[in-house]
């Protein structure tokens, strides 16, 4: 890549990445209060919203993160598999999408629900929790990838070894 080409790839993917951890945030902020509030309406409301932010912008952020670190990791001398650093970002970055996509079904549930004011939130009590819990797990994981991506710890993965021998 370019310089400026790798300075824009660089500066589309920290941009992905830390607006799907803002988003998983303001998403825990939803969840916490759809769990913890007295009013029902405000918890109802709450749990529409975190439909909303989950398919709006947390999961095109998480393929947008993803997509931009493989062009990242491509088009620069870090590689995809030379590093354990960007390896483990890379799985994690993929497991968070994948469970993020699978949380969505009980995100979903959980909306639809709130979203009929006939029905009762009590029965979904662990659901409600769930979300709570499973995005606290999220910020944690995307904190870890920001880490990684920081203080990029040494140390070259096998394939790496090779291709440095080689070099």
């Amino acid at each position: 890549m370019t310089p400026r080409l790798r300075k824009l790839s660089l500066t589309v993917h920290i941009a992905t990445s830390l607006g799907w951890l803002g988003a998983v945030a303001a998403f825990l902020a939803l969840a916490i209060v759809g769990l913890a509030t007295e009013d029902i309406q405000s918890a109802r409301a709450a749990y529409v919203a975190t439909e909303m932010v989950s398919w709006l912008v947390i999961v095109p952020l998480s393929f947008a993160a993803l997509l931009s670190g493989l062009v990242q990791s491509w088009g620069t001398s870090w590689g995809l598999l030379r590093h354990y650093w960007v390896t483990i970002k890379l799985l994690l970055t993929t497991l968070a999408t994948i469970v993020l996509l699978v949380h969505t079904q009980v995100i979903d549930h959980v909306a639809e629900t709130a979203a009929q004011p006939s029905l009762p939130l009590e029965p979904l009590s662990g659901m409600r929790t769930q979300l709570v819990v499973d995005a606290g797990a999220a910020i944690l994981i995307l904190l870890a990838t920001t880490a990684l991506a920081v203080y990029k710890p040494r140390g070259l993965t096998r394939y790496g070894q090779r291709k440095a021998r080689r070099a």
